[in-house]
């Protein structure tokens, strides 16, 4: 599994814990919400707005809380009007980052995006510059101590998936995003639990990041991540494995 990958994993566990802090939960409403007010408040009938509610399911979060971020959505209660905004830029080593985030106040986060990248030697970048090196994808994770490979491997190619890979402890699918929901639905109908799925982008090309330069990067994704307005961030880094070991 590539450092990119691994880092991948480590976000996922730390998940549970910013969950119980609630900052999982504000990211999670903002996506919701806007959803809803984009593609209208039916999950049935709007796939972004079902992916964030299965999201937000899968990390606890009370039905009355997606509810009321629904309804802020479509309009039916007040609540803030967040809009989207992405940023590109590069981080210690020449590592290209994509940047999607739901903002009330782009000034605001364009500033503590700009803040952090400079506090760990990376910098902004110009619409476009970074872009090109990212693929948008469906991935789909599944508990490997649950499921067989086989199993998961033939329920997600069956169902059109490109590629499964894995380790002792998590498989992950990826998919094209036309098809990612008819994936998800088919590992599901095979008896497969998914343990989360989500939109991402994927480099085309990985570039090794090691030493103070991966130190650094690691504080720069953190910092990033830690903000509210930031929902997503994207990288092309392979980490080294041994400054991720560190940071479990």
């Amino acid at each position: 599994m590539s450092g990119h990958n691994k880092w991948s994993k480590i976000k996922r566990k730390k998940g549970v814990a910013d969950a119980k802090r609630g900052a999982l939960f504000t990211k999670l409403i903002r996506e919701i919400t806007v959803a809803a007010r984009e593609g209208g408040g039916s999950p049935e009938f709007n796939a972004r707005l079902r992916l964030a509610v299965d999201t937000a399911k899968g990390a606890s979060m009370p039905a009355e809380n997606i509810d009321r971020a629904i309804k802020k959505g479509t309009g039916e209660l007040d609540g803030t009007r967040y809009e989207e905004a992405t940023y590109e830029g590069y981080g210690p080593g020449g590592v290209a980052l994509y940047l999607e985030c739901l903002t009330d106040n782009t000034n605001r986060t364009v500033a503590a995006v700009r803040y952090a990248l400079n506090k760990y030697d990376g910098s902004l970048g110009t619409d476009g510059s970074v872009a090109w090196q990212f693929d948008r994808k469906g991935l789909i994770v599944v508990d490997a101590s649950r499921y067989t490979e086989e199993a998961v491997f033939e329920a997600a190619i069956e169902a059109g998936a490109e590629d499964v890979s894995g380790d002792e402890e998590e498989f992950v699918i990826t998919a094209e995003v036309s098809i990612f929901n008819a994936v998800q639905d088919a590992i599901r109908a095979a008896g497969i639990e998914v343990s989360s799925a989500e939109l991402t982008r994927v480099a085309k090309n990985e570039g090794a990041v090691s030493g103070k330069d991966a130190e650094k990067l690691i504080g720069l994704l953190d910092a990033l991540e830690e903000s509210d307005d930031v929902q997503k961030v994207h990288s092309n880094a392979d980490i080294d494995e041994a400054v991720l070991a560190g940071v479990e």
